[in-house]
C-alpha cells in the first residue's frame, strides 16, 4: 500500500494557526502524507508577528533534496518565502519536477499586517517562481501588488480582469480570495484559463478565528489535487474545509483561538458558479 504524499515549503507558526502547522492540519484531514520544507521560522501569535528566522538558501535546498529523492509528492504548495535568495533556491530545485502539481500562495502580509515578504523579493517571485505555478491563490492586496492594477474591493469585473491578466503572464490558473471584501457571501474567483469560476460560501458572523485561512485553503486544495482531484472539485473541497474551520473555531487561550478540525466536508455549502 502506498500513501499519497503532498508537500509544504512554508513558514512555522509558534502558535499553530497558520503557516507549515495549518498545512499540516490540512493534509491530515484529506489523508495525505505531509512533508515539510521550513523556509521561515517566526515568533508569533493570532495577533502579530514578534520577529522572524529565515535560513540560509542552501539548507532550504537540502530539505527539498532530501525529500524529493525520496518521496513520491503528488502535489506541493509554497507559503512564505521572504527573501529573493530562499525564492531562488526553491525555484531552482523545483524546476526539473513537472509532474509534481504546484500551487504557491504568494504570501506577503500576515493578517495581523505584519510584512512576511521583503520588497525586492516579489520582482524574484514573479521573475523566478511564479512561472513554475499550475495555480496561484492571492488574495486581493497580493493581486494588486502582482498585477500593479488598482482593484475596485468590491468590482467583480475588475477582480475577473486581474486574474484573467496574470493566468496570462505566469501561465497558470489565479484564485483570487476574497476574503478582504464584504457582503453576506465570502467569495473567491477561479479562471483556469479557460473559464472563470466564483466559489462563494456563507460568511460567518463574529467567527472566533480566521487565522491561517489562507495558508489551509492552499494546502487543502493542494491535498485534495495531490489525491487526483480535478482544479474545480479541489478548490471546491479547499473552500468547504476552510468554512468549517472557521464555523469549528475554538478558544485555545484567555484571548486567542485557533480554527477547528473539520468533522466532516460541507461541499454542500460551497456554491460554484460560472462567472
Amino acid at each position: 500500500m502506498r500513501q499519497t504524499v503532498a508537500l509544504t515549503v512554508a513558514g512555522s507558526d509558534s502558535g499553530g494557526n497558520a503557516g507549515i502547522q495549518a498545512d499540516l492540519r490540512a493534509f491530515h484531514f484529506f489523508g495525505v502524507h505531509g512533508c515539510t520544507v521550513l523556509a521561515a521560522l517566526t515568533a508569533q501569535n493570532p495577533f502579530r508577528v514578534r520577529s522572524a528566522l529565515v535560513p540560509e538558501a542552501s539548507f532550504v535546498e537540502d530539505q527539498l533534496d532530501a525529500v524529493l529523492e525520496a518521496y513520491a509528492v503528488g502535489a506541493l504548495k509554497t507559503g512564505m518565502l521572504a527573501e529573493s535568495a530562499v525564492i531562488e533556491a526553491v525555484a531552482g530545485r523545483l524546476m526539473p519536477h513537472g509532474r509534481i502539481v504546484k500551487v504557491f500562495d504568494p504570501v506577503m502580509v500576515a493578517s495581523s499586517g505584519a510584512r512576511l515578504l521583503r520588497d525586492d523579493a516579489v520582482e524574484t517571485l514573479k521573475r523566478s517562481l511564479l512561472p513554475l505555478a499550475d495555480l496561484i491563490t492571492p488574495n486581493l492586496p497580493e493581486t494588486r501588488v502582482l498585477s500593479g492594477k488598482t482593484l475596485g474591493l468590491d468590482d467583480d469585473e475588475d477582480v475577473a480582469m486581474a486574474a484573467c491578466d496574470l493566468a496570462d503572464k505566469f501561465g497558470c490558473a489565479v484564485l483570487v480570495k476574497g476574503g478582504h471584501r464584504g457582503g453576506a457571501a465570502a467569495a473567491d474567483l477561479l479562471y483556469d484559463g479557460e473559464r472563470l469560476y466564483r466559489f462563494s460560501t456563507p460568511r460567518l458572523d463574529s467567527p472566533l478565528s480566521t487565522h491561517g485561512t489562507g495558508c489551509s485553503l492552499s494546502a487543502a486544495i493542494t491535498a485534495a489535487l495531490a489525491c487526483g482531484k480535478g482544479l474545480v472539485e479541489a478548490v471546491t473541497e479547499g473552500k468547504a474545509y476552510v468554512y468549517e474551520s472557521i464555523r469549528s473555531a475554538v478558544m485555545v487561550g484567555e484571548c486567542a483561538a485557533v480554527l477547528g478540525t473539520p468533522a466532516r466536508l460541507p461541499v454542500e455549502a460551497v456554491r460554484v458558479e460560472k462567472a
